[in-house]
């Protein structure tokens, strides 16, 4: 996948284990791939920095990345990746010891007060 495929701000729209109500609870839930390989996202309680590099597994064009931040004052970290499939932005979220999230995102939403 090519940096400009999936770089810029996505806006979360579904997730897995949370309706939007959970998701939306700081502000619009989101995710933004930045061209230097770094990044942020929100959702839930949740707000953190993301390291990411594009690859492929079996075949199929993915970005991989790390996260770490706060969750509602607690210190959490993990993994996840992204693929665009059609207009969409489409991955899970695995917090370290803990929950796993597939989620689905669309490009250039617009975020409220600039959001993050």
């Amino acid at each position: 996948m090519a940096r400009q495929d999936v770089t810029g701000r996505w806006r979360i729209i579904a997730m897995d284990h949370w309706d939007v109500d959970a998701i939306e609870r700081m502000g619009p839930a989101s995710i933004e791939f930045e061209p230097t390989g770094g990044g942020h996202l929100r959702f839930i309680a949740v707000e953190g920095l993301i390291d990411w590099r594009g690859g492929m597994d079996d075949g199929q064009a993915r970005v991989e990345f790390t996260w770490e931040g706060d969750d509602d004052g607690d210190r959490v970290s993990g993994r996840g990746w992204v693929e665009i499939v059609g207009d969409d932005l489409r991955g899970r979220v695995f917090f370290h010891r803990g929950d796993v999230s597939r989620f689905r995102a669309i490009r250039g939403a617009t975020l409220p007060g600039g959001g993050r």
